[in-house]
């Protein structure tokens, strides 16, 4: 069994399938929509108007969070969900295992608008992609080293569906608040 072409398909097909185009037409209104009022939702907004306990980004829009995460945590905009995925989930992966761009909170330059951050995300989800479609059995089963922190001796493969269910989950959540948005408008 070719368990790269398993592990690619799985997340192509969601990609492909059901996430990506559920995205297309995102408006910057929808993408920092919240239902919730402002100091109660984690956001992307232009620097200096953060509501969080701490904001990171080096261009005009930064991104809030708070560490550690209260409980419960925060809700979060599609801006906020996209920055996560770009920078914490796919880019920063993409980097430390497949040699792509440096991608950190501190110092990435956050999208103010919906096509931006989707540009952002098409590029990390394919340098992502493009890393994984090269890893062959052995690289599966090798440790993913210290890259991950306390889970540095776990095999890649563990990482990539690691990776396959945070892109499903937070598209899941994306796709609610599309879903909010258009009910609530």
């Amino acid at each position: 069994m070719d368990w790269t072409a398993q592990l690619v398909d799985q997340l192509e097909f969601h990609w492909q399938g059901q996430l990506r185009p559920r995205l297309e037409g995102l408006t910057d209104d929808e993408y920092h929509f919240s239902p919730a009022p402002d100091e109660l939702t984690w956001a992307v907004r232009p620097k200096g108007t953060g509501t969080a306990e701490m904001r990171a980004g080096a261009g005009d829009f930064t991104i809030d969070f708070a560490y550690p995460e209260p409980t419960p945590a925060p809700l979060t905009t599609i801006a906020w969900r996209i920055g996560h995925l770009v920078v914490g989930v796919l880019g920063a992966r993409w980097h430390s295992h497949f040699g792509g761009p440096a991608y950190d909170y501190m110092t990435h330059v956050y999208a103010g608008t919906a096509t931006g951050g989707l540009e952002q995300l098409d590029r990390a989800y394919a340098g992502w992609m493009d890393g994984v479609r090269g890893l062959d059995a052995d690289a599966l089963a090798a440790p993913v080293g210290p890259a991950e922190g306390p889970w540095a001796d776990a095999p890649m493969a563990t990482l990539v569906l690691h990776i396959t269910l945070e892109v499903i989950h937070h598209g899941a959540e994306i796709s609610l608040l599309r879903d909010l948005y258009a009910t609530t408008r």
